[in-house]
């Protein structure tokens, strides 16, 4: 029995009739199969698209880090924006949007690797699709040539901490000083270890090594680059994938906050806005996590010709800002996790501030917190899609809100 691809899902699966999910199809393909419930196993094409391609990592078929590299690139460009489209209209919203920003391959700066012990030696990589099987990635065309060389590093360090029958994972940032990698699933740390990891990070230049969150090994500031201002974030912590995603976000979002001179940045992180905004503004960072704020506060101390910069940790979740206490800001900066910030965008709609620059990496959430800005007389400028993580089926975008009584220019 054929069956005929007739859209993508979210996860970026072709869908036939059915439904019947068929990964890595594309629509209007014609596939057989094992029908297992509601999925096709063993899919074949019979019918190609005209926008398929041959994949150009040749991990493809293996890893599941990706899963639209069969994909034309102008294909998954048009999809992605296409899916926030969808979104907006279950909300009866329409917006102007902006052409698509794709950022190039082999420039992801972050990445988390699975590590397993092997009788000789270890395996480092990604895990293949729908499975905890790891696979060798050494000529992955999403990293970054500088965060590739970390592979073998990583499997000595597999070696060291991890347990024959457990995992071990890497989170590793490319960082102004060399490679910052956090392990978690290690094996007890005693002297014997960190003597070890020691050893290994002296042996390779590492910047910083740390075992659960915990330092291990500093041997220098593991720092990033926020719009030409240092910042040394704790391990793990949440950075734009790539440099060129963060700049056309940052570009979006200081063209949404327009000349607006005291700026509240909700959900901060450790400042990827607030510290570039605080070139011309003076900024109010808000963040749920006391180290973030911590490595924002000191970025902010150590930086030059930067206005005033307060910080305050806060769950936004439980405790949203009030609108008394947004009132005196003339401009949002609201940069959620993937749940969005149902909450907080309620009192956001009840404080009318003049201008609000959106980040989201979740358009369902999105479209659902925009329908409530819109409902209490917010204007949607305009939607820009960024697409850093290249050949998944992430989308994150940035948008600019602007409230009733400000006059359309």
């Amino acid at each position: 029995m054929t069956h005929t691809i007739e859209r993508l899902g979210q996860k970026g699966d072709g869908i036939a009739k059915g439904p019947v999910f068929v990964p890595r199809m594309l629509p209007g393909e014609v596939v057989t199969g094992q029908l297992n419930g509601d999925r096709l196993d063993d899919a074949k094409i019979v019918t190609p698209s005209d926008h398929r391609v041959k994949a150009p990592c040749p991990h493809y078929n293996r890893c599941g880090g990706c899963t639209l590299q069969h994909a034309h690139d102008d294909f998954v460009a048009d999809w992605k924006q296409s899916v926030v489209v969808k979104a907006l209209a279950a909300h009866g919203i329409e917006a102007a949007f902006r052409p698509i920003v794709t950022c190039d391959p082999m420039t992801r700066r972050r990445a988390t690797f699975s590590g397993r012990r092997l009788k000789k030696g270890a395996l480092v990589g990604f895990h293949t699709r729908a499975s905890d099987t790891v696979v060798s990635i050494p000529n992955c065309h999403l990293l970054h040539p500088g965060l590739r060389v970390a592979l073998p590093i990583l499997e000595e360090l597999t070696v060291l901490v991890g347990a024959r029958k457990g995992e071990v994972s890497f989170a590793v940032t490319l960082g102004v000083e060399g490679l910052d990698v956090g392990i978690t699933g290690s094996k007890p740390v005693d002297a014997a270890l960190i003597e070890a990891l020691a050893f290994v990070a002296q042996l390779h230049d590492l910047a910083r090594v740390t075992v659960d969150g915990e330092p291990v090994v500093t041997r220098r500031p593991a720092a990033v680059i926020f719009d030409g201002i240092r910042v040394v974030p704790p391990s793990g912590a949440f950075l734009q994938a790539t440099p060129e995603g963060e700049r056309a976000l940052r570009a979006a979002v200081i063209e949404a906050v327009g000349n607006a001179k005291h700026i509240v940045d909700l959900f901060a992180g450790c400042g990827t806005f607030t510290l570039p905004l605080a070139k011309q503004a003076q900024l109010h960072a808000v963040e749920g996590e006391k180290p973030l704020t911590d490595a924002l506060h000191l970025g902010w101390r150590q930086g030059s010709g930067l206005k005033s910069v307060t910080v305050e940790t806060r769950d936004l979740f439980r405790r949203p800002l009030l609108p008394d206490e947004l009132k005196r800001f003339k401009a949002i900066v609201i940069d959620p996790p993937r749940a969005g910030a149902e909450a907080q965008v309620a009192e956001i709609a009840k404080a009318q501030t003049d201008q609000i620059a959106f980040v989201s990496c979740n358009p369902t959430t999105f479209a659902r917190d925009a329908k409530t800005l819109l409902d209490a007389g917010y204007r949607l400028n305009w939607v820009q899609v960024v697409d850093q993580f290249r050949w998944s089926a992430h989308i994150e975008l940035a948008a600019s809100f602007t409230a009733p009584h400000i006059a359309v220019k």
